[in-house]
């Protein structure tokens, strides 16, 4: 049977277990080492306390004068006890040069042959040796008693062996307490750091943490939303995938700068905001972003936590719809005008007057059918047409003439794949809404739309004024061009590069926010890498103009209108 031993299953309880072995594998080395190191100190220094007690006694001039008498044990043997107790030694034995006691620790042993080596002392030398004699194994130091340099007595003080291992076995038990008090001190202390670490990791093990950073990392990278985090330096700490594609960042950002990373103004500011920032619209080059920013703080600010969606197709989506809802509204009261008509019409029979019902009836007709008819010979392209027929609708709704200029002229099937309809209602719609927004309320209310194409071969034809290579897309492509001006008050010439900017209205705010229909137009201009450009209408508003190349176009059929040249930098509408 497999005997198994559970260990700890948390981080801090493995930790704890490897310290504590650690710190007791420590001090059992430092104790044998020290026990070692204090035997060896010990018998050197009970060799030397032995030397220093026997030379004083062979020194002393009271023993010489003892060895000089008939007896000398009556006068060695209490003084060779009181020099033991003083001393602390096992024993002092004097002896003559024969070896014969006459002290001893034990009466029973003088007058016996002293049992060791005197052969060194009898030669006038002093040594010491460990020996085994009457009280066992010792450490003694033998030395002559010389009168003149005659050798006439032999001293051997010398401590037991026995003795000094007690010593250092106090010795070393003292250690041991300390030791365990020092191991009990850092196991305490370790326990106290553990269980601090255990609940930063919420009492997990290393296999725990490292799948739960698996799933971290896995999640990071499979969610589509934007995850960016920022230390308290502004500094980027963590980007996922979905980050880098939203913001079109690439390579290793980790550790540079938000204002390093060539965003947008207007998004650079959000992101380094020490406020936050809750469902916050900005765009980039090819993108709608919603924006939430969360500053992390634990006493200090530590960074800030950033999520991005992209709104790009529902900010499209919203903009058709608002189209659809504006198209809806001008039908209801087109319906409700119709029913006027109608009861006027049926009145007029009912009074007998026919010949004026038809008259009135068939003038009716007559202007909506030319309407119909003037917007559809121009564009015949069915969702332009639909979206011009709907703002008509919905600029009369609000007092505002909507025309299609004479020189448009924009055939069905004409616009390459590469220029889906959804962004031309984004430019055209745009553009039309702010134009009549402006023109409302002015004498004669009026905006006028222009769609044509216009191939490099006609701007000398037309003689437009416009320089000729200013007038081809790229490579002398063909073009796109979508024109709208209207006759409000125009905008400031000081602001005509902010009126491009997300945000800038010279509107007050509405429920649905301002100042983000020209940044859009822009964005869906340069995505397909035309140009958006301001100047004064002739009527003295502002002429907006759209450029897009049209590289994947088949025939052209177009002309050129004539016209004021059309640059950056007059005043518009936002």
């Amino acid at each position: 049977m497999r005997l198994t031993v559970p260990g700890p299953r948390s981080l801090a309880g493995q930790l704890f277990a490897m310290q504590a072995v650690l710190i007791a594998v420590v001090v059992a080395g430092y104790a044998l080492f020290t026990y070692v190191s204090d035997r060896s100190q010990a018998e050197e220094a009970a060799r030397r306390q032995a030397r220093a007690v026997a030379r004083s006694v062979a020194d002393s001039p009271s023993v010489l004068a003892a060895t000089r008498t008939s007896d000398p044990t009556a006068q060695l043997q209490p003084y060779a006890l009181k020099v033991m107790r003083d001393t602390e030694v096992d024993f002092i034995t004097i002896m003559n040069p024969r070896g014969i006691r006459w002290t001893h620790p034990d009466p029973d042993q003088i007058g016996q042959k002293f049992q060791g080596h005197t052969e060194k002392a009898l030669r006038g030398q002093t040594f010491t040796e460990t020996y085994t004699g009457t009280l066992g194994p010792s450490v003694r130091a033998v030395t002559p008693i010389q009168d003149g340099r005659k050798v006439v007595g032999l001293v051997s003080a010398g401590i037991r062996v026995e003795e000094i291992t007690q010593r250092v076995q106090d010795q070393l038990t003292a250690l041991l307490g300390v030791a365990a008090g020092a191991l009990a001190l850092g196991a305490v202390g370790t326990y106290v750091i553990n269980a601090r670490l255990r609940r930063h990791t919420h009492g997990m093990n290393a296999a725990e943490l490292s799948r739960m950073h698996d799933y971290h990392q896995a999640a990071l990278h499979a969610v589509r939303e934007g995850l960016l985090m920022l230390d308290g330096q502004y500094r980027v700490a963590l980007i996922n995938d979905g980050g880098r594609e939203l913001l079109g960042v690439a390579g290793d950002v980790v550790g540079r700068s938000v204002a390093e990373l060539g965003l947008p103004a207007p998004l650079t500011g959000a992101l380094l905001a020490s406020e936050p920032r809750v469902d916050e619209v900005h765009l980039t080059a090819s993108r709608v972003l919603v924006i939430n920013t969360s500053p992390v703080s634990g006493g200090e600010r530590r960074g800030t936590v950033v999520t991005l969606r992209d709104v790009t197709e529902l900010q499209s989506l919203m903009g058709e719809l608002d189209s659809e809802r504006g198209f809806t509204q001008a039908l209801r009261s087109q319906a409700h005008e119709a029913a006027n008509r109608l009861h006027t019409v049926v009145s007029l029979i009912e009074l007998g007057r026919a010949d004026e019902a038809v008259e009135f009836a068939t003038a009716e007709l007559e202007l909506a059918q030319a309407l119909t008819d003037q917007v559809v010979a121009a564009v015949s392209e069915p969702v332009l047409a639909a979206l011009l027929l709907g703002k008509t609708a919905q600029a009369n709704e609000r007092g505002v003439e909507l025309m299609v200029s004479e020189d448009s002229r924009l055939d069905d099937g004409l616009l390459p794949d590469s220029l889906p309809a959804r962004d031309l209602v984004t430019i055209l719609g745009n553009l039309i809404d702010n134009a009549v927004d402006a023109a409302q309320g002015s004498v004669r209310a009026r905006v006028t739309v222009s769609a044509y194409t216009e191939d490099a071969d006609d701007v000398g034809d037309a003689g437009d004024a416009r320089d000729t290579e200013s007038a081809r897309g790229p490579l002398g492509a063909p073009e796109l061009v979508m024109r709208v001006s209207d006759t409000g008050p125009g905008v400031d010439p000081a602001h005509a590069e902010a009126v491009f900017e997300r945000g800038f209205s010279t509107k007050p705010a509405g429920p649905g926010g301002r100042g983000l229909g020209l940044a859009l137009v822009q964005q869906a201009a340069q995505r397909h890498g035309g140009t958006l450009t301001v100047t004064r209408a002739d009527g003295g508003g502002a002429e907006f103009e759209v450029r897009l190349p049209l590289r994947e176009s088949g025939a052209v059929a177009g002309r050129t209108t004539s016209g004021t040249p059309v640059s950056r930098g007059a005043g518009g509408d936002a």
